[in-house]
């Protein structure tokens, strides 16, 4: 099949120009009025445009579209389409409504400055007709301008708006092709948008949490993240100036082992000296590389790991950062405060395995600086040594320094953060990091939890064997059996248990 033609951003704008039925506003605040100036130096903009507008001056903003608390925000964007868009439909209805399909583009960004030297971000939108006198539709996006200067940052932002309205008039149809048409013209290492959310009724059978994992996919985006509903979240919303406290894990299916992690180690979090109670926020996190399961990402299962962790009140992360210290730096993005990840013996194995760090110049030695520079703790729930084996992981020590004066665990003896075994040359490294709580063991979790193994509770699922109910919590349960999730048939069960 043939690729289609790559359109530049001046020809997507001329082609919009001379669509006659196509007539909006724009409105820019912040970083100029990039967007539509595309349009007038294409040509044929008399066309397309009914008004653009700049509102920079707060008192001249304010008595446009009222007062607000933060002008670069979701609310103000929204405030913005709607008011253009109504006084549209107030100015041109009569004249040109039965022919023409409206739509009201907004921005509301901070760039780089005189005044502002960090990077830039704002938000993007634009609410739109399908048909002459439908109901409008919304596409709204929260982008991140990387560019050192000022001017190429006014640049990348005028490309993805163009991207943005012509993918909302020719890709409409077609999501995913418009997400992935936003990078056209301007490399993706310029920018980054991580949240996308379509609404409307024309878009009532859009998923946005399958819109936003395309952000990720298509390296538009290093992460997004989603709420309790399933609702997606714009990152800096939730994490800015909050504590994180964080549990990494494929959660196929969610455990009570995941939630006792959770409970024990949020406890001991929130008893350090540097985090208040009101300022944090927990949440779950799941890499990329353990949301493909058959060498792809399957929508519906991951689907259904987000629908049930939110329902056990978590918000979820999706995130393109296989390392921890990456993922700690993007939360530094948002937050001076204190950073904690809560993670089992296997996982805290798996960090010290230098065969992660052969990218760097300094190895592990330059991860582990990374990661613990800025008030990060790990916090470490055991396991039962046999239950490592499951993992495909052993303690480092345990078997190949066997006789360097220290007893490792073995048969069903918990592994905990102090019989580990880690390679020999890195013991003085895990004892300094332990003795500096860098590394901290979690206390109060539940012991008869132990011998729960998620990939056995799955397996366990799919089989139809019964039993796996013992291993989830009850509301994970109940929804697994209501949604058929993760290969669940409770016809299969049905038969299974007549059989024996």
């Amino acid at each position: 099949m043939k690729e289609p033609e790559l359109l530049t951003t001046n020809r997507k704008a001329l082609s919009i120009n001379l669509d006659d039925s196509r007539f909006g506003t724009f409105a820019e605040i912040g970083a100029g009025q990039e967007v539509a100036r595309q349009f007038f130096q294409a040509g044929g903009a008399s066309g397309t445009i009914a008004k653009s507008i700049s509102a920079y001056d707060m008192t001249f903003s304010d008595e446009i579209y009222g007062k607000c608390q933060r002008y670069v925000s979701r609310e103000r964007l929204i405030t913005m389409l709607e008011y253009e868009f109504r006084l549209l439909l107030e100015r041109l209805r009569k004249s040109r409504g039965a022919r023409s399909t409206f739509f009201a583009f907004a921005d509301t960004v901070v760039a780089k400055s005189y005044r502002n030297d960090t990077d830039g971000y704002g938000w993007m939108g634009i609410r739109f007709q399908f048909v002459p006198e439908g109901e409008p539709n919304d596409i709204i996006i929260h982008v991140h301008l990387y560019d050192t200067e000022n001017v190429s940052q006014q640049q990348a932002l005028g490309i993805i708006g163009v991207n943005l309205i012509y993918g909302a008039f020719h890709y409409r149809d077609n999501p995913t092709t418009l997400i992935q048409s936003l990078s056209d013209n301007v490399h993706s290492d310029r920018f980054e948008i991580d949240m996308v959310k379509f609404s409307g009724p024309d878009f009532k059978n859009v998923d946005n949490r399958l819109m936003s994992l395309e952000l990720v996919q298509n390296g538009l985006s290093n992460a997004v993240m989603f709420g309790h509903g399933g609702d997606v979240l714009q990152p800096s919303e939730i994490l800015y100036k909050k504590a994180v406290f964080v549990q990494r894990g494929s959660f196929r299916p969610v455990t009570r082992v995941n939630v006792d992690m959770m409970r024990c180690g949020l406890a001991r979090f929130t008893k350090d000296a540097l985090v208040e109670d009101e300022s944090i926020i927990a949440l779950t996190e799941i890499s990329m590389k353990n949301l493909i399961t058959t060498g792809e990402v399957n929508p519906e299962d991951f689907l259904a790991r987000v629908d049930v962790l939110g329902l056990l009140g978590y918000p979820v992360l999706i995130s393109n950062y296989p390392e921890y210290f990456r993922l700690a730096a993007y939360f530094r993005r948002y937050t001076r405060s204190m950073i904690g990840a809560v993670m089992g013996i296997s996982n805290l194995i798996e960090i010290f395995n230098e065969k992660y760090y052969e990218s760097l110049d300094g190895g592990i030695l330059e991860s582990f600086g990374r990661l613990f520079k800025n008030t990060v703790k790990l916090y470490i729930y055991p396991m039962l040594h046999e239950n490592l084996h499951s993992y495909g992981t052993l303690p480092c020590g345990t078997e190949q320094n066997p006789s360097d004066g220290d007893e490792p665990p073995h048969g069903d003896s918990i592994v905990t953060t102090d019989n580990l075994l880690v390679a020999r040359h890195l013991r003085h490294l895990y004892r300094h990091l332990f003795e500096n709580q860098y590394i901290q063991p979690i206390t109060g979790y539940n012991k008869d939890l132990m011998w729960i193994h998620g990939r056995e509770a799955l397996r366990m699922i799919k089989d139809g064997e019964p039993g796996w109910e013992e291993m989830v919590p009850k509301e994970a349960v109940e929804k697994i059996k209501e949604l058929g999730l993760f290969g669940y048939d409770a016809g299969h069960r049905k038969i299974t248990a007549r059989r024996n």
